[in-house]
């Protein structure tokens, strides 16, 4: 797979030395940025799999350049490239939620393995956030039935089975979900 990948660092001879290791791979390099806010930028443009991003750099450094991209969602996943070696730099990357770290100097044949992977940790974890929002969603709906149901039995002086059919019955005979039928009953108890 042609993976889309971004390219941060303030110096111009360690991004074209990235660059032709990756093109040469077969990757598709769609931006290059020279500090951590044209990141934020490019990766609001591209949408790219992955960033490489080394982390000291003018005006925005790559780990808080990082954390903007996390939280906005535009990239894929961030592969710290860095000279920093340190204990500190290794723990403030995990709480900016980097999904790997390279130590410069970059050699082709450490750093398309950990592309690789970060790629695939990326998606990997892109795909249990989305199941977490799904799950996030159907349990917001189940309470809102329930509260609706809760309405309907006190209001209506019924069993919980009662309410619930009446809950199922309007969401059919309107042809909406059933969570639209209780936002509708909770709204106007």
């Amino acid at each position: 797979m042609k993976y889309r990948i971004v390219i941060v660092d303030d110096e111009p001879l360690i991004r074209k030395g990235i660059r032709e290791i990756l093109e040469g791979a077969g990757y598709d390099v769609v931006a290059e940025a020279t500090d951590g806010l044209d990141a934020v930028v490019v990766c609001h443009k591209h949408r790219p799999d992955l960033v490489l991003m080394d982390i000291n750099m003018p005006l925005l450094d790559g780990l808080k350049a990082a954390q903007m991209i996390r939280s906005e969602k535009t990239a894929g996943g961030i592969l710290l490239v860095t000279a920093n070696t340190g204990r500190e730099s290794v723990d403030m990357a995990k709480e900016a939620g980097v999904i790997g770290y390279v130590v410069k100097p970059v050699k082709e044949e450490s750093l398309l393995p950990m592309v690789e992977i970060a790629v695939a940790r990326a998606t990997e974890i892109a795909g249990l956030e989305c199941d977490v929002e799904e799950a996030r969603g159907q349990l917001e709906a189940r309470k809102l039935v329930d509260r609706a149901k809760g309405l309907l039995m006190k209001t209506f002086d019924i069993s919980e089975e009662t309410a619930y059919k009446r809950l199922r019955k309007l969401s059919m005979d309107k042809r909406c979900s059933m969570k639209e039928i209780a936002k509708v009953i909770v709204m106007n108890a």
